[in-house]
This record gives structure tokens, sequence and C-alpha cells, in this order.
């Protein structure tokens, strides 16, 4: 049985490389792939990566990501999801540890790395956790503070 993660990024494979403009669409794209989804599950996987109907002109439109590219946008968006979906902010050295609600790691991660913050290296994402490097146990101190600032 394929996770929700996996599904979630057959939706975003699907949704970049076809125009999609329906749920019924998305439904038997995701069927065709070997995902046994029902519409009201697509709707919420539609909900929370936050797809958004993109008009193609003609009165036709198509589903696509959400584009969450400015500063405060991304910090905003970060704070939602981790009073969401963020249970725990753990570290070692310079190595931060979060632990996520399942199937939603890839998504923070990404707005973490949309963050662009000097001290974090890099970010790798599982199913529920998220490995973060940053350059020093002080610049990981100092993250984690903050991150657990977004958990109130």
């Amino acid at each position: 049985m394929a996770s929700k993660e996996q599904r979630h990024r057959a939706i975003q494979e699907i949704i970049s490389q076809e125009n999609i403009s329906t749920q019924a669409q998305l439904v038997d794209r995701l069927r065709k792939r070997g995902y046994a989804v029902t519409q009201a599950t697509v709707s919420r996987d539609i909900n929370e990566m936050r797809l958004v109907r993109m008009p193609m002109g003609r009165g036709r439109h198509k589903y696509a990501l959400a584009a969450v590219t400015l500063a405060e946008d991304v910090e905003e968006e970060l704070r939602r999801m981790f009073r969401e979906m963020v249970h725990d902010v753990d570290r070692g050295e310079n190595i931060l540890v979060l632990r996520t609600a399942d199937g939603h790691a890839t998504g923070i991660a990404l707005l973490l790395d949309r963050l662009a913050r000097d001290e974090i290296v890099g970010t790798l994402a599982g199913e529920d956790t998220i490995f973060i490097v940053t350059r020093s146990a002080k610049d990981a101190e100092r993250l984690q503070n903050d991150l657990e600032g977004y958990l109130e």
C-alpha cells in the first residue's frame, strides 16, 4: 500500500506533466498509476498540498502547486505547518531532527529550504522525520530556538 507521501509525490508529478483541471481527472491518473483513491481522498490531498487552480485561458484551469516564494509567506506557512504537523524538534551537535505527522516531512523540508538561511547547509526528509544540517553547533542551537518558537 502506498503512503500518503508517495501519493503526494505522484500528484506533484502528474500536475507538473499534465494539465489536470478536475479532481476526477486526478483520481483517474492516480488509479492508472496503481493508487486506490477516492475523490474524497484526492480532495483532502489537494487541500493538504495547497494546490491551486491556475487559469489557462479560454475559461480553462489546471491544478498547480501554490507559489510560496516571498520570505514572509514562507515563514508564515512554516509557522502554520509547525503548529499543525511538527511534534518535536531535537538537536545533536550541528544536526536538528524534526518529527512530523506521517507524510508531511517533505513539504516542511521544502519550506525550510526556501527559508534560505545561511546556517542551513541542507535538509533531508523521510516520511515523518527531517534532518537539518547546520554549519555549526551554535547555528543549530540558534535555529532550534527559532523553530521551537514556531510550535507555540
